[in-house]
């Protein structure tokens, strides 16, 4: 019987905690600073241990894991839960979510409505609503 090992790559074990289908993907996410391990911001090679406290920047929220058991290689869904206990995040209420969408689409950068050069539709527009203004 093979003895489980006492550390793993976090990159190998967010791939068999299934958070990600690759191991490049949960590579990437380590790179870009979107998982942290023990409050610190971790690399692809942090050797992680049971006991451990993960957090996942993911699809767009933030998921605090502690890590109850090790793997290298993926999981099915079922024994890859187990893995990991997740701490309830504490739910919004529909006005605060309500607000929260506003902020995000407000800070999106405005783009124009027509690109490069404009039709020949838009340019007798553009025309007539200069004919209009004054002076």
């Amino acid at each position: 019987m093979k003895v489980p090992p006492e550390t793993v790559r976090i990159d190998r074990w967010l791939m068999a905690a299934r958070f990600f289908k690759t191991r490049s993907q949960a590579a990437g996410a380590c790179e870009g600073r979107k998982v942290k391990v023990n409050d610190i911001a971790a690399k692809p090679h942090k050797a992680l241990r049971v006991g451990d406290r993960v957090t996942i920047h993911h699809r767009g929220r933030y998921r605090n894991l502690d890590v109850l058991g090790l793997a290298e290689r993926g999981l099915p869904p079922a024994a890859a839960r187990e893995l990991y206990h997740e701490e309830e995040t504490m739910h919004l209420s529909e006005t605060e979510q309500e607000l929260i969408r506003q902020m995000r689409q407000a800070g999106k950068k405005h783009s124009p409505k027509y690109k490069g050069r404009p039709t020949k539709k838009e340019r007798r527009e553009i025309d007539r609503f200069r004919e209009r203004m004054p002076g």
